[in-house]
């Protein structure tokens, strides 16, 4: 397929403007630019069959089952989109005075509320702008509570090796050295090895729950005792938040800080680089701490994105939160857990999951013991569900799990379709043992099959060559 440059014709243009019927201003000399934007020339009808055909190539939601798990990729109901656009909430400015945004500022006020209501939090930022955005504001919290306090000892933050890579990440670009505990046979986190390393200069652990693996850890309350005890907080990812919102609380788990994911969790699509928004709520002795704006009691000098967040994306949460009603996000949370537990009910006796113990709303498949029968791996099943119209499930993560195929069934699908996935998986069972090869070479009917991942990673080729 050729890229858009390529398509480019000099002098072909998209539009035609009318004569500029104003007096024209004269711009700045320093404000011109030397040399034109290379920019390509093309007609409407070729601007629109170029992203037609890349439409074409990308499989998303709307296209068939996708299963990527830790990721929440469901199905968004298309009114919240268009309570999204509605010209009164597109066409403010940023800037316009509070006494004209009044409808806005309750559409803020009215998603602290409720988000703060689900998560069991007593205040809530809406500034971040992505999930990592979110970790990052709430660790700025926890450091901002200890040297408040003068603690300056606190330079150490937890984290299981099930974590998400964003956790560490994000504790070392506040400063924070990482302590990784590991997991325990039930894949949850070692009790034993989370003592060892608490100390007074521990700042915080960050946790997910349920977590990565996709198990609700059933000693929760004694975790983040234990890490109150050494006077340390306790962060959680709100990565898994479409497991157990409106069922059971971060805040009443023993969490003090929370960010949640609005682009997963909340009605907004989630993948191809955004929209995002990472909301970070807190507790009551942190609230001081929070980023300042107009709708915030806080006044610190914190400021974590301009203005109030990604407003939209803080308009489809609100609207799907209210069109469901308590009763509802309660639900979508329980058939999110039916459908992953079902789908690997079904796969029981075919695949093996790594822990064999009902899920939430995600579970793992470990395939190292078929990779050593049938010299299939993880990767190859990933590659051959494209030929089946899937969607891969996320491959060899966590790492705590050999061969790993991670699948999030989401709430939104129907029996019907989970039972054709588990056929489909099971048929790539049996062909693993009667023809290794196909599917070693598989994807066969995709626009692209197996490119070099190593040689992509090491030398990615990130612009058009002119």
């Amino acid at each position: 397929m050729k890229l858009i440059f390529e398509h480019s014709v000099d002098g072909r243009q998209c539009s035609i403007l009318p004569t500029c019927d104003v007096e024209l201003t004269p711009m700045p000399d320093i404000m011109k630019r030397t040399v034109p934007p290379r920019l390509p020339e093309l007609s409407e009808i070729d601007v629109t069959r170029h992203y037609t055909a890349l439409c074409k190539r990308a499989h998303g939601v709307n296209c068939g089952f996708y299963p990527l798990g830790s990721c929440t990729m469901k199905y968004n109901p298309r009114v919240d989109e268009e309570i999204a656009a509605l010209p009164q909430f597109t066409g403010i400015h940023p800037l316009a005075p509070l006494y004209s945004v009044k409808g806005c500022l309750e559409v803020l006020e009215l998603s602290k509320k409720y988000l703060c209501s689900i998560t069991g939090m007593d205040d809530m930022t809406l500034q971040p702008a992505a999930g990592a955005h979110g970790e990052f504001t709430g660790l700025l919290l926890i450091k901002s509570y200890h040297v408040a306090r003068g603690d300056f000892k606190r330079t150490k933050i937890i984290v299981p090796d099930s974590a998400h890579g964003t956790n560490p990440a994000s504790a070392a670009m506040c400063g924070f050295s990482i302590v990784s505990v590991p997991s325990n046979d039930e894949g949850c986190v070692d009790l034993d090895a989370l003592k060892s390393v608490l100390d007074y200069e521990v700042a915080g652990l960050m946790l997910t729950n349920p977590n990565t693996v996709g198990i609700f850890d059933k000693n929760i309350l004694e975790i983040t005792d234990l890490v109150h005890q050494f006077g340390g907080l306790v962060y959680y990812d709100g990565a898994n938040l479409n497991a157990i919102m409106g069922v059971v609380r971060p805040g009443d788990m023993g969490f003090d800080v929370i960010h949640i994911n609005l682009h997963k969790t909340f009605s907004t699509p989630h993948g191809g680089g955004g929209p995002g928004s990472g909301p970070v709520g807190c507790k009551e002795f942190l609230k001081g701490f929070l980023p300042s704006c107009a709708i915030s009691n806080a006044s610190t000098s914190l400021q974590v994105k301009s203005f109030y967040g990604n407003f939209l994306v803080i308009i489809k949460a609100l609207s799907y939160i209210m069109t469901l009603g308590a009763q509802g996000v309660r639900e979508a949370s329980q058939n999110a857990v039916l459908n992953a537990n079902y789908l690997m009910h079904c796969l029981k006796g075919t695949f093996t999951p790594a822990y064999n113990r009902t899920c939430m709303h995600e579970f793992v498949l470990g395939l190292d013991s078929f990779k050593e029968q049938t010299g299939v791996t993880a990767l190859d099943v990933a590659k051959s569900l494209i030929d089946e119209g899937m969607h891969p499930p996320t491959m060899y993560f966590p790492l705590i799990v050999h061969e790993a195929l991670m699948f999030e069934p989401t709430e939104t699908e129907s029996k019907e379709t989970l039972d054709e996935a588990a056929e489909i998986l099971k048929t790539l069972y049996r062909r693993a043992f009667d023809d290794a090869e196909s599917m070693k070479t598989a994807p066969h009917c995709a626009a692209i099959s197996r490119p070099d991942e190593v040689l992509a990673a090491r030398q990615p080729v990130l612009k058009y060559d002119f």
